[in-house]
């Protein structure tokens, strides 16, 4: 008999790499002043995600619905709220986004996938000033600002949010000038739309560009800690989300770039395995190609995937890693 692998014998393995999904729901005490949510205390259910809607029993507006993250990433703390009013304190429900599951059969999710994905991918070149133009950072909340590879979307739950060409990381810019360091918190959802957030410091470096670490789909809102004294623009980089946990390089099979047929020497970053914050890595992991994406430039990646990412016995953290934050 020929010593060929066993996968010629027994045939395709059963590929698990769907996304399948539960609702997300919470009870929460909360009040409203304008368009500030106050969480003073979690109730009961699953943490308050962006995009979520929320009702209550008193006069809260219909269709409103959580924008942006303030001082509470998921349980007690701030928020943005889209519509303006006042809310006494009182118990609010909030549904309405969807959490991963551990993987669900082929025909609802990512696939075909076998032990190997191929990732095939495009970016458009990358811009500073594509998500937030230059601005003075005098106002908390920055006005988003759809540039070149950047397009206006809606999400399901009825969110306004600016929807990049493939999932990326993204940067901070100051302008020239004498800048203070201020926190730019980045909030908006993955290419699989879960929410996520993250805190970009600019630095007192002028005319810097700081890259982000997490690869975002949709931006949803930018807010700034304070004044930064000199203009700051945020836009994309050329950081590549990956579509799958890769835990370790060595489950790279292949980094294809720019059609040759030569290993790409660029930079690789391995998913965050730990739980989720606004200043930890990419839940997935990350790839910078050795040169800049110019919307012609191919990327073409082999990514290995273990028992944990793949068959019957995969879970949701092995294949798209932990929880987003």
């Amino acid at each position: 008999m020929p010593q060929f692998s066993d996968d010629l014998f027994l045939g395709t393995a059963v590929a698990y790499q769907g996304t399948d999904a539960y609702p997300n729901n919470t009870t929460f005490t909360g009040s409203i002043a304008t368009t500030t949510l106050t969480v003073t205390a979690m109730l009961s259910g699953d943490p308050i995600v962006l995009g979520m809607f929320i009702d209550s029993s008193t006069s809260l507006t219909n269709g409103t619905y959580i924008t942006a993250f303030g001082t509470g990433t998921g349980g007690i703390g701030t928020y943005t709220v889209s519509a303006s009013q006042t809310v006494a304190s009182s118990t609010i429900v909030g549904s309405g986004n969807a959490l991963l599951q551990n993987p669900s059969p082929m025909d609802v999710g990512v696939g075909p996938v076998g032990r190997l994905y191929i990732w095939d991918v495009v970016p458009q070149a990358k811009l500073t000033t594509n998500i937030v133009a230059a601005v003075i950072t005098t106002a908390t909340t920055l006005t988003l600002a759809a540039g070149a590879g950047v397009k206006s979307a809606t999400t399901t739950s009825g969110a306004t949010v600016l929807q990049l060409d493939c999932p990326r990381a993204v940067s901070t810019t100051t302008g020239a000038g004498s800048p203070t360091t201020v926190n730019i918190t980045v909030s908006g959802y993955d290419y699989y739309g879960q929410a996520m957030s993250e805190v970009i410091a600019t630095g007192t470096v002028a005319s810097t560009t700081v890259s982000g670490k997490k690869a975002f789909y949709q931006i949803s809102s930018v807010v700034s800690s304070g004044a930064s004294v000199v203009t700051v623009a945020v836009g994309t980089t050329d950081i590549l989300g990956l579509p799958l946990r890769v835990i370790d390089k060595g489950y790279i099979t292949r980094a294809g770039w720019d059609s040759t047929l030569a290993e790409d020497a660029g930079t690789m970053t391995v998913a965050a395995t730990l739980t989720a914050t606004t200043t930890t890595g990419d839940v997935r992991g990350t790839y910078l190609p050795s040169t800049a994406a110019d919307g012609v430039r191919r990327l073409v990646m082999g990514i290995a995937l273990p028992a944990i990412a793949a068959g019957p016995n995969a879970t949701r953290v092995g294949a798209f890693g932990v929880t987003q934050a």
